[in-house]
């Protein structure tokens, strides 16, 4: 026992100890908080400049209601200049409405010495459209046929009650659910198939080096091939958490910084963007508070605990597997034909979670979070909308019985291609090795 310590001492300060990991720990929730607050932060920094817009309007009926907004000036004018076309004009756009376009709706062009900008292009196709459509109202004869309309065509809005086992009403969001399975899913995914790999890549640089052939005479070929199993799965470990503590320290400090004010400048920046951003701020706050109630009411204990077994018995089945082909080949290239069927199974047990959230109870999530190479991967999206406990211990079972029975397996395999140089094994060479004693 104490030499698999020493194993997993060595392998984990070898690869804390490197700069590249410590610069990655440090600055990757920095990194991804800065892809999401930064634009957030620029989209409400106000724009002094306006851009002058022409509007050559031969029916008198549109221009009043292209209003002047805080990025666009509109000035009417009677006909297209030929100055208009000029790199010198003043006007950065020309908007020519030739006819009435609820008659002829292609009777209005824009034009522009370079590409127009969506936020122009957006803008005025809201605003005419909705001055067409109030026409072609008008026009119908029908008295109020436009409330009549706006009244068929306002959404329902359905709340979401969780019913817990007291019988108490909780509150719940789908999509909260989903993306906070989805969030545990990608972790385990990406750690598993990053870490998992670089116990692969470690062993085949050891047997390269013939490091191996000195390691092996002090201590077991099991013993170090644990040894390094759990020494990285330890740097995987304290990675989650140093990333874990810094994502909480960038939430409060941007959150302490910009406040609310930040998402709703956002929101009014981009008035066209969206049905979303034409809600008033009653509907908003309302729509906020249901997700904060939703995201105190997710089963946080139960996703932890379950994250933790998950990643750790997925992490040992995969990474066993990746210390055997490690072991069985010379190069990383040789690795391949062993690689890509496991990686493979991952890629679809990310597929069957994401299919699996339409219906979490269905015979593709139900298999799916059974079947050991995949259960680490699809339970997590399921476990935010409830799984039965005998679901969640099977599944936990035929998982640890798995990696069992993979480190086993791997550590036969180890045992004998770890000093095994100059030729590629087949699977069925391998097979012999499981018999050697």
């Amino acid at each position: 026992m104490n030499k698999i310590l020493i194993i997993i001492q060595r392998e984990f300060l070898k690869r804390v100890k490197k700069k590249s990991f410590i610069v990655l720990t440090i600055l990757m929730p920095f990194i991804m908080a800065a892809l999401v607050i930064v634009p957030l932060w620029l989209s409400t920094i106000e724009n002094d400049e306006q851009s002058n817009i022409a509007v050559v309007d031969d029916t008198g009926r549109y221009f009043p209601v292209l209003k002047d907004t805080q990025a666009f000036h509109f000035v009417q004018m009677p006909k297209v200049l030929p100055e208009m076309k000029s790199d010198s004009s003043s006007f950065e756009a020309v908007v020519n409405i030739t006819a009435d376009l609820s008659k002829n709706p292609n009777a209005i062009t824009i034009f522009s010495r370079k590409e127009v900008s969506g936020g122009l292009l957006s803008y005025v196709e809201s605003q005419i459209n909705e001055q067409v459509r109030k026409d072609k109202l008008a026009a119908s004869g029908v008295p109020e046929l436009d409330k009549i309309i706006d009244d068929i065509d306002r959404d329902i809005s359905i709340s979401t009650v969780k019913w817990d086992k007291e019988g108490q009403e909780t509150s719940s969001n789908t999509e909260i659910a989903i993306g906070a399975g989805f969030v545990f899913t990608l972790l385990i995914y990406m750690f598993v198939l990053a870490y998992g790999g670089m116990v692969m890549q470690g062993v085949i640089e050891e047997k390269t080096n013939r490091i191996v052939e000195l390691m092996v005479s002090s201590v077991k070929p099991f013993q170090l091939m644990m040894g390094k199993i759990i020494g990285i799965a330890l740097v995987g470990f304290v990675q989650l958490i140093i990333w874990g503590i810094l994502f909480t320290i960038i939430l409060t400090v941007a959150t302490a910084i910009f406040g609310p004010e930040v998402t709703q400048s956002a929101a009014a920046s981009q008035p066209m963007m969206g049905a979303a951003s034409q809600m008033p701020v009653s509907e908003v706050s309302s729509d906020t508070a249901e997700i904060l109630s939703a995201l105190k009411n997710l089963p946080y204990l139960e996703l932890m605990l379950m994250f933790v077994l998950y990643f750790i018995g997925g992490y040992l089945l995969y990474a066993s597997f990746f210390a055997a082909v490690g072991a069985s080949v010379n190069e990383q290239e040789d690795s391949s034909q062993f690689i890509m069927p496991v990686t493979l199974i991952m890629l679809f047990g990310l597929y069957a979670a994401m299919y699996s959230v339409n219906n979490t109870d269905g015979p593709l999530a139900f298999w799916a979070s059974l079947f050991p190479l995949t259960s680490p991967i699809v339970m997590m999206v399921r476990i935010p909308f409830g799984v039965p406990l005998w679901q969640e211990a099977l599944s936990i079972v035929l998982l640890y019985a798995s990696a069992i029975g993979m480190v086993w397996v791997g550590a036969k395999i180890y045992r004998v291609g770890i000093l095994m140089y100059g030729k590629k094994p087949s699977i069925k060479e391998m097979m012999k090795w499981l018999r050697y004693k």
